[in-house]
Parts: C-alpha cells; structure tokens; sequence
C-alpha cells in the first residue's frame, strides 16, 4: 500500500523548537554553513553546458511546458485576458492535441473566478498571489483577507511574499509567523513563499530564506516576484534546490521549488531540468514539485517541440499571443 508522504506541517513540527524566540531562529539560521559564492556559480555554469539530443529533448520541453504557472500579474488585466489565458494554459498548442496542458495560470485574487471558469474541467490549477503581492508591504491583517479571498475564489495555490524588510533587518520571527498565518489562511490551498531573492543581496540570505519558508510550513519556495531588476538564475535556483534536497534529508518532507521571472527561451528551461536532475534528483522532475513561473516561455517550447515534430522553425506567428 503506498504511504502518504509527509507533509509541510510535519517539517515544521520538526522544527517547533527552533523558532520557539527571535533568539533560537537566528541561532538556526546563522548556523547555516555559509555559501561559497564562486564555487556555487560554477557548479551552475558547468550544469548549465550539459546539452541533451532527440528523445531526451522531447521529453524535456514537454515536461517544462507541464511544469509551467502560465502567468499574468498586470493592472491592465481583464476577465478577457485571463479567460484567453486559460485557453491556452489547457490547450497549449490546438494543433496539436498531445501537447501537455501548463501546470496552472497565475493571477491576482479579483481574476481568480475568470481564471477557475476558463480550466474547469482540464486538471490545471488556479494560483494566485497574494499578501500585498508584489512589495508585500500591508499589515498582516490585510495580507491575511487578500489570501482569504483568493482561496474563497477557487484558487488551489497561493504565492506569497514575505516581508523582506523584516527578512533583512534580522527581524526572523516575524518572517516566520507571517507564513505560519498565511499556510493557516490557505486552508486546503498549496503555499508558495516568494524570497524576491535579487532584493538579499547574498546567497547565505538566500540559503537562510529557504530554510526560513521551509520550516514555517511552505510547500514550495519562489526565487522572485518577477517585478524587480534580478529574479531567477541558475544559481540561485540551484542554491535553493540544494536547500529542499537537505531539507527532506533530515525530515523526510519534499518541499517544491519555482524559479520565476527571466526564463524566456526552451533552452534556458532546459537548463534549469538539468540543475534540478543534477541537483534535488529526479523526484523533484514533475509539476507537482517543481515549477516555473513564466509568462513569454511557453511560446518558445511550443515553437522548439514543432521544430522537432516537423524539421521545421515555424516562428512566434505560429504560436498564440499572450
């Protein structure tokens, strides 16, 4: 009989003690063996020259594609626009039906009931960000109403942001109770926790964000925002799988990872498979443990997987506008 793995609410019981005061959590994360910058972004170069052939190509850009939170987070959004986004998020490209549906569309809670009426029925989810997205700068209280009302709506997913302020001016405890609030605001509702990792400065702040998510209970940990100057890269990327890898180590609770904001092109998301292969292992080689957070990326998978079906580079005229 298969068992249920543990889930994020065990890893944080794991760690009840750790955060009991500002004291005890600044000791754990201080603890944290400290992140050698030159060595972390050669591992990532080196990865990122791995190149793969034919099968294991097709089966990658079909995976990145199933791994992707189709995205929209602009004022000028419309029920309109998002209703086209579902449409495409369920049938990526409608000439090809074997085409594998996006992971979910990600949106802002008031398009949450467009989003949930353009999927029902396929299978992908509905994620919305939340908590003030994208500064996260509100009272708890109203980041706390902004995840209610999304999850009310019908999202499965929520992606919050923590409080970076807090975060940098080693104010831990109150990162920490904010997403302890937020999971318990999300009911049924998988949690998301956005570092905006360009706006830490370093990889130890990173390194320590991510145990910092893990132990208040995400279920999966977010490079960025995609609304400031620096957002996923392979290192950082690779620095928070290794982060997960560790971290179901010594609990036994997988959390999932999604880089976002920057990744444009097939062969970039290639890259980032590699880092997640090379890196976490192939548990983590599926949607429900690993994402990408992308708007413009779908366009070119889906103009690389017709490439390789046809011989042939159609170019974006052939594939639908976002």
């Amino acid at each position: 009989m298969a068992t249920t793995p543990p889930s994020s609410a065990a890893g944080r019981a794991a760690f009840a003690d750790v955060a009991a005061s500002e004291a005890t959590l600044r000791r754990f994360l201080h603890g944290l063996p400290g992140v050698d910058p030159v060595g972390l972004e050669a591992r990532a170069a080196a990865l990122g020259t791995r190149s793969i052939k034919t099968t294991a190509k097709a089966y990658a850009l079909d995976l990145a594609i199933s791994m992707i939170d189709l995205t929209t987070l602009e004022g000028a959004d419309t029920p309109g626009k998002v209703r086209s986004l579902g449409t495409k998020a369920a049938h990526p490209d409608p000439t090809d039906p074997t085409t594998p549906r996006v992971a979910a569309v990600c949106v802002y809670p008031d398009m949450v009931p467009a989003a949930k009426r353009s999927v029902a029925g396929t299978g992908v989810k509905v994620a919305s960000v939340a908590t003030a997205f994208p500064a996260g700068r509100a009272a708890l209280e109203v980041k706390l109403a902004d995840v209610r009302a999304a999850v009310a709506a019908g999202a499965d997913e929520i992606d919050m942001v923590i409080d970076r302020g807090a975060f940098l001016a080693g104010r831990y405890l109150k990162v920490y109770e904010e997403i302890t609030a937020v999971k318990a605001a999300c009911g049924t509702a998988r949690l998301k926790v956005i570092f905006e990792t360009g706006e830490l400065a370093t990889f130890d702040n990173i390194r320590r964000a991510s145990w910092l998510g893990m132990i208040a209970g995400a279920d999966f940990i977010k490079t960025s925002t995609g609304k400031v100057a620096v957002n996923a890269t392979p290192a950082n990327t690779l620095l928070m799988l290794q982060a997960v890898r560790d971290f179901r180590a010594q609990t036994g609770v997988q959390i999932g990872v999604k880089p976002a904001g920057g990744i444009r092109t097939a062969k970039d998301a290639v890259k980032f498979l590699v880092l997640v292969n090379e890196t976490a292992g192939q548990d983590w080689l599926d949607n429900h443990w690993f994402r990408f957070g992308a708007s413009s990326l779908l366009n070119d998978l889906l103009m690389q997987r017709q490439k390789l079906s046809t011989g042939r580079y159609s170019g974006p005229d052939y594939v639908t506008v976002d």
